[in-house]
């Protein structure tokens, strides 16, 4: 045991203190940054070709614009190092022209033995622009492209022969530039993103878990319910909910602690109370000697009672330990055992009731006679304390008990004419200390009789209560037949 506790400790030091590797917070500002990187990708794929587009257009815009000024003047006036400043300054191997589908060389520094690629800018759709790019950033550096296609509203089209090197490096800049723009954009998203979140969420979670472990430690102090926030959101229905169930947690620890110390009050009497009850069976022993007829008619009655007392003493450990031995089934003449539940009644000095019995006297019920008087006494008692409570004279005050059988289903009906249930005590019907008809009581009564009666694989249920009539009904099944055993008992030999 020791050791169990210890380990149910730790765990809740664990729970308590979550490292902050794996906080929901560190997830999820690591997950944001994540998500916020790979929407960068996403867009980042379309703008580097789009980049790389664009720089090779502003390069054959630039040669359209030098192109036309040769076309104009004579290119063949040009000296050698006038087009390779020309070209120089464009990066590029040639610039030509092509009008009416002929073409025109109109500077050239050095012609290559083969160009590597053909790149159409009039035509280049955003598939193939993406792969382009993709593969110039990652095996380019070293190729020769031929750009060509129409600029402006110019009917002709300029062809520009360029290596891809200064591309190359262009692009690896750029997508340096949004790199280190994107990880910023994402520290920024992700901290605003996890401030919104964190306050929305993970902290009233992490309150919410507090509070829990902190319950747990002590059930028993009301300082430890969590303290719900005015919201209308999941969270704050959530915090609500666990205030509740907490607070109900907590009453109901408090019943149950109340019926450990009665229980164990019960225990420290039980001893002295048999003693008492023995001595009691001996006197009453003794009565059976004498020879008044009044004396003899209330002795069988008080030794039923003594012996009844005698065994609920010993059984009352074990309902103190909420334990109670199952019931021990015969066949019982129900009337017979009103009219013991009647007696008692009467014994108990409530006068002015009429008690009726309405059981016929063959009437049988498949029970244990001392549970089911335990059941009979507790409604009866309760009815007629209710009733006792009316003081006119004219008020009629009437306890009836009638029982009824469908088939293998006996159905018993206690009915008063009191006052009826009051409304705390119809919905807390058959619970401990909540379920009191009267101030001052505790309720056992109904829940002991629903604790019996259920043993027994039957029912108890509130029918009518009103001003003037409150009935009670009891349902108890039949035993059920071992199929087995009858067969075995029908085949057994004579």
């Amino acid at each position: 045991m020791p050791n169990t506790a210890a380990t149910e400790k730790s765990s809740k030091a664990d729970a308590a203190n979550v490292p902050l590797s794996r906080g929901l917070s560190t997830k999820l500002l690591l997950l944001t940054i994540l998500f916020v990187m790979l929407a960068e990708v996403l867009i980042f794929v379309p703008s580097i070709a789009n980049f790389r587009l664009r720089w090779l257009e502003e390069r054959l815009a630039t040669a359209a614009a030098v192109g036309i000024v040769l076309v104009e003047s004579d290119p063949q006036s040009l000296s050698r190092i006038v087009q390779d400043n020309v070209l120089l300054a464009l990066g590029a191997k040639a610039v030509a022209l092509r009008s009416e589908g002929v073409s025109q060389l109109l500077v050239v520094s050095e012609m290559p033995p083969e160009v590597d690629a053909h790149v159409d800018l009039a035509n280049a759709g955003p598939w193939m622009a993406m792969r382009d790019a993709i593969d110039t950033m990652l095996f380019g550096g070293r190729r020769v492209l031929r750009v060509f296609g129409p600029v402006g509203e110019s009917t002709s089209e300029f062809e520009l022969i360029i290596a891809d090197k200064n591309l190359r490096q262009a692009m690896l800049v750029y997508a340096r530039n949004v790199a280190i723009l994107s990880l910023i954009i994402s520290l920024i998203t992700a901290t605003l993103v996890f401030y919104a979140i964190n306050r929305i969420m993970i902290r009233p979670i992490r309150d919410m878990t507090h509070s829990m472990l902190s319950f747990a430690e002590a059930p028993d102090d009301p300082s430890r319910i969590v303290r719900p926030e005015r919201r209308g959101d999941e969270i704050g229905v959530a915090e609500r909910e666990l205030a509740a169930m907490q607070t109900n947690l907590q009453r109901t620890l408090a019943e149950r602690k109340h019926l450990a110390d009665l229980g164990l009050a019960v225990s420290k009497i039980n001893h002295d109370m048999r003693n008492m009850l023995a001595t009691a069976q001996l006197m009453s022993d003794r009565l059976r000697t004498v020879n008044d007829p009044t004396v003899q008619n209330f002795v069988p009655k008080l030794v039923r009672t003594l012996d009844r007392a005698v065994s609920y003493s010993e059984g009352v450990l074990a309902y103190g330990r909420t334990q109670e031995a199952p019931p021990s089934r015969r066949r019982v003449r129900l009337s017979q055992l009103v009219d013991d539940v009647f007696a008692l009644i009467g014994m108990d000095a409530v006068g002015g009731i009429e008690l009726r019995n309405d059981v016929g006297p063959e009437f049988e019920v498949d029970a244990d006679s001392d549970q089911l008087f335990r059941v009979l006494s507790n409604l009866a008692r309760n009815a007629a304390e209710a009733m006792a409570s009316d003081r006119g004279e004219a008020v009629v005050r009437r306890l009836t008990i009638g029982a009824e059988r469908t088939g293998s289903v006996s159905r018993i009906l206690v009915e008063d004419t009191g006052p009826g249930l009051p409304q705390k005590a119809r919905e807390n019907l058959f619970a401990a200390f909540r379920g009191s008809a009267r101030s001052g009581g505790t309720g056992l009564g109904l829940a002991i009789a629903f604790e019996l009666v259920r043993a027994h694989g039957g029912s108890i249920e509130l029918v009518e209560s009103r001003g003037g009539r409150t009935v009670f009904a009891i349902t108890i099944p039949d035993q059920p037949v071992d199929l087995d055993s009858a067969r075995g008992t029908l085949r057994r030999p004579a």
